[in-house]
């Protein structure tokens, strides 16, 4: 028992100087649970202490330096590498952060090693066996996830090791990543699946079996640290010492030249230009739109689409395209981040298909971005320049228009009354979108306001929304004796228009500007906006008429006889009004 110990001592200090602190930890920790008297309980304290203090885990590490106080009071040896520690970064923050320049050789090595980093995970710094795709984009082992979520409160999501994001989700296997690193990497994915047997069989406590699988894995990859780390556990369980040692002094060997040792291993096994040659655009091809992926995001099921395909799908059904789960909180939350690896596997080696897939899609937003020809047009009520126009949107189609509207920036569609013969009218107003806020269901509320008029020139439809060609309408200016007259006009009606605002009820008037806004004042310059005066439209939009009986007023190019309109409203409604 005793050599058993000094040995797993001896592989924690070699592990500790190969600066993998965590298995270090991870030893003294098991260490701890066979030490019996304070004295040796303490010293392992406080070694395992250090050890997560050097790896980052400054939280842990006090609360271990704190119970290793309990047992006896802490000499200044004890703290002897916590103050060195310490002391060091506190130099390096005072430098700037900066350290001594790299030599060609370790820059060359930290070249190769970025180069190929696409491919492994960040938790357990091995092959990216069975890849799952956080919510934030990034990805990771599937078993390293678990692992975390164990070691950690099971009821707390695990913070992302890129990024910190740190959303709750279930830990779903990314189907087009696995099958495209298992056909880059075969040799390396092989030796996943054997370590992953290996594990399972090490936890059924079938010690001979899983030391073949891990056999068969290191000969598969030999350079995987993992591997032999995992091994020297094994064959300690077996109280093979002398080999557990030898797989461990391994393991702490490859560990500081990783990205060397790495980059031979692949370019020699896997990574050459015949492996290169096997990325084909089908691999990487959304199975919606059938072309390749362009800002492709991945499901919590796992499935990976364009981010655009994808949201086109969930507007119809809440649902995975592909498996039919439930997608209903995943549309709720709208987080909708890009998957960084495949974005990055696209980019390096399919570089002029990812221009070509990039040019379709600039050209198509161009097209969105046009708003003379094919203007999205939303049917369904009057709109007037000035004026807010809250709308609710249930539809699929119209959740697409609105989304296409707010990704190309012009934020504007145009609003139409319907016409049983044309499918909507040939005047109405472009609105502009202000606010939008979305529901779990994917409905939305957007807050928009009415900027300028137009005139139809050719119906037309797209992806199920209407769309038209169109010419915008201003009103003629008017010089000279016309010009006073319309002054004077413009007065009089401003004024019938207050009195029959000011008649109103006080709910009535309340429940108008709660909607509208209180009536705006006169313009200082009556011919400056080309829509007119706002105060014209507000009125318009509050007086009790029907579309039909405001959809004239739009069309007018004229001043003076919108307002005569106006006038000739505000009489009958104040004869009515005595009646």
């Amino acid at each position: 028992m005793g050599m058993k110990c000094d040995g797993m001592l001896q592989l924690a200090a070699q592990a500790f100087r190969a600066k993998n602190f965590d298995l270090a930890a991870e030893i003294y920790e098991c260490q701890l649970a066979g030490a019996g008297d304070p004295r040796s309980r303490q010293e392992l304290m406080v070694k395992r202490a250090d050890a997560l203090a050097f790896g980052g885990k400054f939280t842990e590490a006090f609360d271990v330096y704190r119970q290793a106080s309990e047992i006896d009071r802490l000499r200044p040896v004890h703290l002897a590498n916590l103050l060195d520690y310490l002391s060091d970064r506190i130099r390096r923050r005072d430098r700037g952060g900066q350290s001594r320049p790299a030599g060609p050789a370790e820059a060359a090595e930290g070249a190769a090693g970025r180069r190929y980093q696409d491919a492994w995970c960040r938790i357990c710094l091995s092959f990216l066996f069975e890849p799952v795709t956080l919510t934030c984009g990034h990805c990771f082992c599937k078993k390293c996830l678990e692992r975390e979520r164990k070691d950690k409160d099971k009821e707390r999501p695990v913070p992302c090791k890129e990024c910190g994001d740190s959303s709750v989700q279930s830990y779903r296997v990314n189907v087009v990543l696995s099958s495209l690193l298992a056909k880059w990497f075969p040799r390396l994915h092989e030796a996943g699946r054997l370590r992953r047997e290996g594990n399972g069989l090490y936890a059924e406590r079938r010690m001979e079996a899983a030391l073949d699988k891990y056999d068969q894995a290191i000969l598969t990859a030999p350079m995987d640290h993992i591997l032999f780390s995992n091994r020297s556990q094994i064959h300690s369980s077996l109280r093979h010492y002398d080999k557990a040692l030898r797989d461990a002094e391994m393991a702490c060997r490859l560990m500081p030249h990783w990205p060397k040792v790495r980059h031979a291993d692949i370019q020699f096994h896997v990574f050459n230009r015949k492996t290169v040659d096997l990325l084909y655009p089908a691999d990487v091809e959304c199975s919606l739109c059938m072309r390749l992926f362009y800002e492709p995001v991945t499901t919590p099921c796992g499935h990976t689409f364009c981010l655009q395909c994808l949201e086109r799908c969930l507007d119809h059904n809440p649902k995975c395209p592909l498996c039919k789960e439930e997608l209903s909180e995943y549309l709720v939350q709208r987080q909708y981040c890009k998957t960084v690896l495949m974005e990055n596997l696209i980019s390096k080696y399919l570089p002029s298909e990812l221009t070509e897939r990039q040019k379709i899609h600039q050209e198509e937003m161009a097209e969105f971005s046009n708003l003379n020809k094919n203007v999205p047009i939303f049917v369904c009520t009057m709109a007037f320049p000035t004026v807010p126009c809250p709308l609710h949107i249930f539809e699929p189609c119209y959740r697409l228009m609105i989304r296409r509207c707010m990704e190309t920036g012009t934020n504007c569609f145009g609003m139409c009354l319907g016409d049983d013969l044309k499918g909507f009218a040939d005047y109405g107003c472009l609105l502009e979108i202000r606010d939008v806020k979305f529901f779990s269901d994917g409905r939305s509320v957007v807050d928009t306001i009415g900027r300028r008029r137009f005139k139809v020139i050719q119906h037309s439809e797209r992806d199920g929304y209407n769309t038209a060609d169109i010419e915008y309408l201003e009103d003629i200016k008017v010089e000279g004796v016309a010009e006073r007259e319309l002054q004077s006009l413009h007065d009089a009606v401003y004024d019938q228009a207050l009195v029959w605002v000011n008649s109103l009820k006080a709910e009535q008037k309340e429940r108008i500007e709660g909607h509208f806004g209180p009536m705006p004042d006169k313009d200082p310059e009556l011919q400056a906006s080309p829509n007119g005066p706002s105060w014209c439209w507000w009125l318009l939009a509050v007086l009790p008429l029907e579309g039909r009986a405001q959809l004239p007023f739009l069309a007018l190019t004229s001043l003076k006889d919108r307002l005569s309109g106006i006038r000739k409203v505000l009489l009958f409604m104040a004869q009515s009004q005595h009646r």
